[in-house]
């Protein structure tokens, strides 16, 4: 269902001190008028993060999510995290197909597909990251790289599994660089993410992601078809990713 959506990913970022600050910094900070939130941890810290999230009565506004997944169920796949392991942990997102994960580790559009697919049938929901580079998007080809990315991940798992997903736009030379694209830039591909999604575009939530701070998130979610944000450095101050999801109300209006 389409709802509005603000999801922290600490990337390779932690530790057993600073998470319990963080998280009991935030716990002073939520309250009932922001959207809903979720943290994506490194996989050492699940446990722990969700440990954390119950004691301090926050598990209810904060979910808990995963950077990654194996796209095997289980077996001799050494170093690998099943979505069966994720569930355990106390996780509901999954994000799959990161920009960092296609470049740094080669991951096609198609081992992205499959990894939504293992995340589904484990009854979670695939945070599905598209977008398209620098010299793509110079060069004119970002609809038709974005368009690739989804038809991929639609061929494997179906329009039904898309409704129970969600999309994270995420150009890919706007993350970590302090670029950020235009409030315009996003809002046209999320249009046409939507436009992509056809039937179900009612039912999918399209976040964008890419240098999201507390001082452009506003400006961002103003935009018609951007229904939140998959925020990076920032969600590493609770400040700053409490500013960001109070730029929404938990009803989706701002």
């Amino acid at each position: 269902m389409r709802q509005s959506l603000v999801i922290g990913n600490w990337k390779m970022h932690g530790s057993l001190a600073a998470n319990a600050k963080l998280v009991k910094n935030l716990a002073e900070l939520i309250d009932g008028q922001c959207a809903q939130t979720a943290l994506c941890v490194p996989f050492v810290y699940l446990s722990q993060v969700s440990e954390l999230l119950q004691q301090s009565a926050i598990a209810a506004k904060i979910a808990l999510g995963a950077q990654d997944v194996s796209l095997h169920l289980n077996g001799a796949y050494t170093g690998e995290t099943s979505a069966a392991m994720l569930v355990d942990m106390g996780c509901e997102y999954v994000i799959v197909g990161h920009s960092e994960r296609r470049e740094y580790h080669h991951e096609s559009s198609m081992l992205v597909a499959q990894k939504a697919l293992a995340v589904l049938q484990s009854k979670l929901t695939p945070v599905i990251c598209v977008g398209e580079t620098l010299e793509q998007r110079e060069s004119k080809s970002t609809l038709d790289i974005v368009g690739e990315q989804l038809s991929a991940v639609k061929n494997v798992i179906g329009s039904r599994g898309l409704a129970r997903s969600v999309i994270a736009y995420e150009p890919v030379w706007a993350i970590g660089t302090g670029l950020t694209a235009t409030p315009e830039q996003a809002q046209s591909v999320h249009r046409f993410i939507r436009e992509h999604l056809g039937n179900i575009a009612d039912d999918v939530s399209i976040i964008y992601g890419g240098s999201v701070k507390a001082e452009n998130a506003k400006i961002l979610f103003d935009q018609r078809d951007i229904d939140g944000a998959l925020v990076g450095g920032a969600s590493l101050n609770a400040q700053d990713f409490f500013t960001i999801a109070a730029s929404f109300k938990c009803d989706g209006s701002i």
